[in-house]
């Protein structure tokens, strides 16, 4: 099912813990609208570069099995761990940053994939998660 022209549902909610169910109630299924919508604002950002989804919404189980935090933006829908060929994590929070777009957090994660959040209220947090800890990116 398409959420939106570049985004399905299966791509928001697959996971690789297929002993876990992983199907989002109503208001995770509004999140991930919201997030699909998001998601395509980014891709034009990004001159309508190839976005792959490496995990978006994670149920509770899920959530619980990969040692994220209950608190996480995943857990609701609202955020993805993302990948754009040609372009290094660091870019595609630069391009986020220098850009209007009304993102919660994004976050350079081990140097791999960005995070993407969305909230009612974003912040605009820019942040780098790796083995040294966390920080603010620069």
């Amino acid at each position: 099912m398409n959420l939106t022209e570049h985004f399905t549902l299966a791509e928001l909610t697959t996971t690789s813990h297929r002993q876990f169910d992983n199907t989002p109630n109503d208001a995770e299924m509004a999140n991930l609208q919201k997030l699909a919508e998001f998601l395509e604002e980014v891709k034009a950002l990004l001159d309508g570069k190839p976005i792959i989804i490496n995990s978006a919404f994670r149920s509770k189980q899920v959530n619980d099995s990969v040692g994220s935090k209950d608190t996480s933006q995943h857990r609701t829908g609202s955020a993805a761990d993302i990948r754009v060929p040609g372009m290094s994590p660091d870019a595609v929070v630069r391009a986020l940053v220098a850009s209007d777009l009304p993102f919660d957090q994004v976050i350079r994660e081990f140097d791999a994939w960005t995070h993407i959040s969305i909230s009612p209220t974003p912040r605009r947090q820019a942040l780098i998660i790796d083995r040294a800890g966390t920080r603010p990116f620069a």
